[in-house]
């Protein structure tokens, strides 16, 4: 159910003439047979002529205008009335029920879960989920700085409104909020059977009390950020290729091949100077070869996108099926499944477990991740070479200190090693400084943020 904020509806009175009325008798003059056939043929000339002055309704616009940019009120100020009618009366953009706590874009975007997200203006990402274009954005008039949302290309909202929710492991939120009938079900259902309605989503401001109450260093960076770093449910497909580009590599490099794999899918559209697409099926990937992979700058790595979309094709039921399949599973047998596909080690087996096959605790242990259990978790192995005998162990102790969201933990912890070069200023809104590991894509034109935003 939608609901638009502060509008004025005012009724508004048209002036007709009265209608006559059939039934009641009219006087009758008779005329003689010129006159009458005279002003007949005047009235007949008058009708035409004003009837020739009637021009035809303008025909729509071939294209759909990109939306106007956002006005300065919603940066500088907060809206007054006249200025949240001007904003309703838009249909593009809408905010979303996402504070920043829950979903801060700066903080889950760019670091490192999915390479597939392009910065189109200040606060401001364009990426595709599913088969749809999007773009999302924060809001700084919000008293909460909620995200509000751009459809491109007439996407269909109610699927993409879904599909978003589940991206971002919030469960049902979006649909309960859009279908009262199925929000009035389970909310009996609540009250009787006493049943938690949102089954799958994860409340982020729960889970960072409880961190926070069982480590200082988190409680430091909870304080620090705010809120909003959520860990992605991602399509496990597109997830696997994505970290098949990710080994020895910076985020420059793996988007750029991203990208490359990207470009075999269905063309979306544009924004902000980025071309997207909606990412190739298995059949498509495997359709690609290894030298056309090494000529796009893939390196060693081409032979195990090429291997892994062969080897996908051939598990039982389909790669889709299977890879879905391990969200089913423990962790210790995901694992060891993940790494029979080529190019898949422990270590970004764990990311594709966690960042696409719901296991939660699971911790992908690298270099930065080492430095942080050395520091704060496990200060009796500085020193020392890490090895997959340690790399286990330190996954042991991140579950053992927070529990079955070790991996959502861990994931703030790595992104605080990276703050100094990208997420400096992901609280008060100002643009990350860019080290060479994290360098982006300079942004050619900005994708304007709305002339209006639809509350839901």
């Amino acid at each position: 159910m939608r609901f638009v904020g502060a509008i004025n509806h005012h009724s508004v009175s048209v002036n007709q003439a009265p209608i006559p009325n059939p039934m009641k008798p009219r006087h009758v003059v008779s005329l003689p047979t010129s006159t009458f056939l005279s002003r007949a043929s005047a009235t007949m000339v008058t009708t035409y002529r004003r009837r020739s002055r009637i021009k035809p309704p303008t025909p729509p616009p071939a294209s759909t205008p990109p939306p106007p940019p956002l006005p300065p009120s919603l940066h500088k100020q907060n809206p007054d009335s006249t200025t949240r009618r001007s904003l309703a009366s838009s249909l593009h953009w809408e905010l979303l029920p996402f504070p920043q706590s829950e979903l801060s874009l700066p903080l889950t975007l760019p670091t490192g879960q999915s390479f597939r997200w392009r910065p189109t203006g200040p606060l401001q990402f364009t990426g595709v989920v599913g088969s749809h274009l999007i773009s999302l954005a924060h809001v700084d008039t919000s008293p909460s700085r909620q995200v509000a949302i751009y459809f491109h290309n007439g996407t269909s909202v109610s699927s993409a409104h879904a599909a978003l929710s589940d991206y971002f492991n919030f469960g049902t939120v979006i649909l309960l909020k859009r279908c009262i009938w199925l929000f009035i079900l389970l909310l009996l259902v609540f009250i009787y059977t006493k049943l938690v309605v949102f089954l799958s989503g994860i409340s982020l401001s729960d889970l960072w009390q409880e961190f926070s109450a069982v480590d200082l260093r988190f409680k430091e960076l909870s304080e620090r950020f705010g809120g909003g770093a959520r860990v992605m449910r991602q399509d496990p497909v597109e997830c696997v290729f994505q970290f098949l580009c990710s080994s020895n590599n910076n985020i420059k490099r793996i988007e750029k091949m991203v990208s490359v794999l990207e470009s075999y899918g269905s063309h979306l559209g544009s924004a902000g100077g980025f071309e997207f697409y909606q990412f190739p099926s298995i059949q498509k990937l495997a359709s690609i070869t290894e030298t056309e992979l090494r000529q796009a700058g893939f390196g060693y790595r081409a032979k195990y996108v090429v291997g892994t979309a062969k080897a996908l094709q051939g598990k039982p039921g389909g790669g889709e099926k299977w890879l879905s399949s391990l969200r089913q599973m423990e962790l210790g047998a995901v694992i060891d499944a993940l790494c029979t596909l080529p190019g898949v080690g422990p270590k970004v087996a764990a990311c594709i477990a966690l960042f696409s096959l719901d296991q939660h605790h699971a911790v992908p242990v690298d270099t930065h991740v080492w430095k942080i259990a050395t520091r704060y978790l496990m200060p009796e192995l500085a020193g020392m070479s890490l090895t997959p005998k340690l790399c286990n162990r330190v996954a042991e102790a991140f579950v053992a200190k927070y529990g079955k969201y070790a991996g959502w933990a861990q994931n703030v912890l790595f992104i605080g090693e990276l703050s100094s070069q990208k997420v400096p200023s992901a609280v008060d809104g100002t643009a990350p400084h860019a080290g060479k590991a994290v360098k982006r894509k300079r942004v050619k034109k900005d994708l304007p943020i709305s002339g209006g935003i639809e509350e839901k």
